[in-house]
């Protein structure tokens, strides 16, 4: 067997932090897709990967020597509620290897098999699902979001039952760590003061180092709501709906993670929702700024014992970094749709200018990612908005926003081929559209079909160009495609 340089530092931690437990091993493991590219970021032999020995570990049935093999502690709220024991109930952390660039990395196995945290599930994951968090993902890292990644996925020979019964798979999943905010509410809840400041201590070190001395645990938190603002303001300006942000699906280390009824948008409205779960519409497109303020405020609070002795003082620290999330959130928010109108520069008027277009987008039923990338083809020398203006089923609302956009460019400083070149690279034409990955899903779950699969992994590899004989794949559904609902995998 081929040895794995793990380093498995969360594992040092006391014993409370975490269960030992070995994967579940599975009768007929097959290798479905294995990332390569991102095999090699992580120093690891592709060609031994996909070998037998390569896919019993990536299926569980081989732990290889130097693996921590541990399911993480952890609770969060959930939808609102909070629950003081959750954890790791479907996922078994291999270890950590520090990639080629340097950085520390974990390896986790979704769907290894029950853990102590399982709750009576059978800890194991449906083939779609897999597929879905593998396509969504992969997707977010090309478009430049912080996210979790998917190295491989393994057929299981196992079936699972959901609705029905489903082929079993395992995910492999990489990420710069899987501490969340709900991580710390673990220890908070049991009043572990210890716990918390040694969780805090390997956070810093882990993922803040620039967080040093007597203020630490401040900047701690400072430094956390910072990178959740940046993350969330990625979200909105690409139209992206994670669909169960409760805070035990919010990492520290502020990178996308936990892709289960996520979706994208595509015809604009604040309201959208896609998750089976969210009746009430808590995650919807719009809330999702909040509701991350929400669940800072949630770290916060568990933070407070090594914020300050007296309990006042803590609680009017916290809120004062808390206070700082919106204005945060905001100037990223609009800094990423002013790149994407073309405009380098700021005036006063663009958040005026931003909320005009999206009221007209939502009064024209128009799609998202489309209106944006019509305008980028627009602001060319010679470029017209027909094609854009087209999208939207009432257009004298775009027309009259229209006029305003092309006065505000006149007072750019670059020439319009640059700016267009900005443009391009900033809206994309391709994006995981829920139809199309149901589609997927479909034809791999149903009829043993992968084509589909490795078709839009292929073209959402390259999202900004255009791909001659792929146009159905920048299309918006028909109205007959339309998928309204997505579910989670457990």
């Amino acid at each position: 067997m081929v040895a794995i340089p793990f380093d498995n530092s969360y594992a040092r931690l006391p014993e409370r932090f975490y269960a030992t437990v070995a994967p579940t091993p599975v009768p007929a493991p097959r290798l479905l897709r294995l990332n390569e590219p991102l095999a090699a970021q992580l120093g690891l032999d592709a060609g031994w990967l996909k070998s037998p020995d390569g896919v019993a570990m990536l299926a569980g049935n081989d732990v290889p020597v130097g693996a921590a093999s541990i399911a993480t502690a952890y609770a969060g709220h959930q939808f609102g509620g909070f629950s003081p024991q959750l954890g790791d109930g479907r996922a078994i952390l291999l270890g950590e290897i520090v990639d080629r660039n340097g950085r520390r990395q974990d390896i986790q196995l979704k769907g290894a098999g029950p853990t102590p945290f399982s709750r009576r599930g059978d800890g194991r994951a449906a083939l779609g699902p897999v597929l879905r968090e593998y396509i969504v993902s992969e997707a977010m890292a090309t478009l430049g979001v912080p996210t979790t990644r998917a190295l491989a996925v393994v057929l299981t020979g196992d079936s699972v039952r959901r609705e029905t019964l489903l082929p079993g798979a395992v995910l492999t999943r990489v990420a710069s760590s899987h501490i969340r905010i709900g991580t710390f509410q673990f220890f908070a809840a049991r009043g572990d003061h210890e716990g918390l400041r040694l969780l805090a201590d390997h956070v810093i070190i882990r993922h803040y180092p620039a967080c040093t001395g007597d203020g630490r645990y401040l900047a701690l938190l400072e430094a956390v709501i910072a990178a959740q603002a940046a993350l969330i303001a990625q979200w909105m300006t690409i139209g992206f709906i994670h669909g169960v942000m409760n805070t035990d699906n919010m990492s520290i280390a502020g990178e996308t993670i936990d892709y289960g009824p996520c979706a994208f948008m595509d015809t604009y409205h604040p309201t959208t929702v896609f998750s089976s779960i969210d009746e009430r519409g808590r995650y919807a497109y719009a809330n999702q700024p909040p509701i991350a303020r929400w669940n800072l405020t949630r770290f916060a609070e568990t933070l407070l014992p090594l914020l300050a002795q007296d309990q006042d003082k803590a609680v009017a620290i916290a809120q004062e970094a808390i206070d700082r999330f919106d204005p945060q959130f905001q100037t990223h928010l609009i800094a990423g749709l002013r790149r994407k109108l073309g405009l380098a520069s700021e005036e006063a008027e663009d958040v005026d200018l931003i909320r005009t277009l999206l009221e007209a987008m939502q009064q024209g039923e128009a799609d998202f990612t489309l209106v944006f990338r019509r305008l980028s083809e627009a602001a060319g020398p010679a470029g017209d908005a027909d094609a854009c203006r087209s999208l939207f089923a009432n257009p004298s609302a775009f027309d009259a926003w229209e006029e305003r956009w092309r006065q505000r460019l006149l007072r750019e400083a670059a020439p319009a081929e640059a700016r267009q070149a900005a443009m391009l690279s900033a809206n994309p034409l391709y994006i995981p559209r829920n139809h199309q990955v149901e589609a997927v899903i479909e034809a791999a779950v149903e009829r043993n079909d992968l084509a589909p699969f490795e078709t839009l992994l292929e073209v959402l590899a390259r999202p900004f160009d255009i791909q001659p004989g792929r146009e159905d794949y920048a299309r918006p559904p028909a109205l007959h495609e339309r998928v309204l609902a997505t579910f989670c995998g457990t």
